[in-house]
Order: C-alpha cells, then structure tokens, then sequence
C-alpha cells in the first residue's frame, strides 16, 4: 500500500453516511465528488450497523479506485476502529479514522492501525486555540475544527458547557491556523460563499456533508465547492 498518509490532502473533504444522501447511493455522490476534485472522504453514520458501515467502505474503496484515485484520495471512517480493522480484514482499503473528544484515543487508534494510516481528531469547541497549542500530535495528523455556522447535520456540534453552540470566527482560524502544528479542516455549514473568506484565514481545506450529499445536484454542488476553493 502506497503511504497516504505523507501524501495526505485535506483541502476539499467530504463527509457522509446513508442518512445524509436523500435516499441515494452513498457510493455514487462519492463518485461525483471525488471525479469533481475531493481529496478525501469520511464514511460516517450515526444510524448504519458495523455491516453496513463495512459494505459502505467497499462501496466507497471501489469508487476511488475505479477513478484512480486509491493513492491520492484518502478513506477514512468516523470513530469506528472496529468497522475500520474488519474493513481491511476483508480486503477494504480503508486509510484511516476520524475521532472526536469522547471516542477511542489517538494512541489506540495508531497502535492498532500501524504508521501508515491516517489519525484526525476532531479538536474541542471550547479552549480550541489553548487545546491545539498544547496537544501532543505525534499520533495525529489532522485536527477538524468547527463549526463555521451552526448546521442541522450535526446540531450538538460545538456546544459549550452550557448548551450554546460556539461557531467559529475567521479570526479564530487564522490563529488556529498560525499556531497549529498539524493541518487544519474547518467544517460546520460551510457553503460556497465562506470559502474565499476560509482560505485567506490559512486552515488547510474544507469539509463538507449536506452541502454535497444533500445537494439537489451533487456533481454541480462537488465542482462548485472545489473550483471556488482552489480559484481562492
């Protein structure tokens, strides 16, 4: 297996699982996205069994590689190491997990998935800029942060001890960003119009799930997103 990790490109991220895609194909929006310039895709879902998470990698691992993409386009799961270790059992090229704060730690991830794989963790809402000065990131080599704005994919995300959703201010990812010694992904209701605003602040790339999966027109939504990023 070639090493994506050191050739890992954040810049234009999709993120998605069967509840977020309308009722179509998990599989064929990656397809659309990945043919449009996604660099990389995260399997995630709240509502899919180990199993079905297992066949969605397939689904996913084959679109990539069917577009010649294995080497670049990085595969990663959310949060389930077990759907991960069975994926690649079975012969799924998985590269990787995504975890957030309450998930299986980093150095378990690393040790089971071996130094080639791919480790993002999703970093705190609330003291974000302390967290990511002071985090030891041996085992990591991503941090997400959000949300932008506050989304319905996800309406939990970002919320403070007391329930009030932090959304993130371009001043807040310019420092994040200057101060951050791994890449950064920001996500969280990003649409086309925060992308220029976005990459001024120096983050790494942007991820997306309803903007994509949800969109009336996928393949219009993938194109749009990643040619205002890179024209950025």
């Amino acid at each position: 297996m070639s090493n994506i990790r050191q050739k890992l490109d954040i810049s234009a991220y999709l993120v998605l699982g069967p509840e977020n895609t309308l009722g179509r194909d998990v599989g064929e929006i990656v397809k659309v996205a990945v043919k449009s310039g996604f660099t990389c895709v995260q399997v995630r879902s709240k509502v899919a069994s180990a199993k079905e998470m297992i066949s969605l990698c397939r689904d996913c691992a084959k679109v990539i590689s069917e577009l010649g993409k294995q080497d670049r386009v990085a595969l990663l799961v959310d949060d389930r190491l077990d759907v991960v270790l069975a994926a690649r059992e079975e012969g799924i090229k998985v590269d990787g997990i995504h975890v957030g704060q309450s998930d299986i730690p980093v150095s378990v991830c690393r040790k089971f998935l071996g130094e080639d794989s791919i480790v993002g963790l999703s970093a705190p809402a609330s003291r974000l800029i302390e967290y990511v000065k002071n985090t030891d990131v041996s085992d990591i080599d991503y941090f997400g942060a959000g949300p932008l704005h506050e989304t319905q994919t996800k309406p939990d995300c970002g919320m403070d001890e007391n329930g009030v959703v932090i959304t993130r201010t371009f001043e807040e990812l310019s420092e994040l960003a200057k101060i951050s010694p791994i890449p950064v992904v920001v996500g969280g209701g990003v649409k086309v119009r925060d992308l220029a605003s976005l990459k001024k602040t120096g983050v790494d790339g942007f991820f997306v799930v309803s903007a994509v999966a949800s969109a009336e027109d996928p393949q219009k939504a993938s194109s749009e997103l990643v040619s205002t990023w890179n024209q950025a």
